[in-house]
């Protein structure tokens, strides 16, 4: 997928568990892990801003788009 979540490059920054961060953002950790590891098909702004605000960061500090080469248009 094109789209990559590095939640946890942040959570490594703010020396934060998974379970700490669910809890700020009010989440399951369950849930939590199906964005970081890259498994959900959507995000919704509210869950995004929540996780910016928790970890004190930008939107694109947690998204990022990787271009694959092989793919085709």
């Amino acid at each position: 997928m094109p789209i990559v979540v590095d939640i946890d490059v942040m959570l490594a920054k703010r020396k934060m568990s998974v379970g700490e961060l669910a809890d700020r953002v009010g989440i399951t950790p369950a849930n939590l892990a199906v964005l970081k590891n890259g498994r959900a098909k959507a995000v919704r702004f509210t869950t995004l801003d929540a996780l910016c605000e928790a970890l004190e960061c930008q939107p694109g500090d947690l998204l990022r788009r990787e271009v694959d080469e092989d793919r085709e248009r």
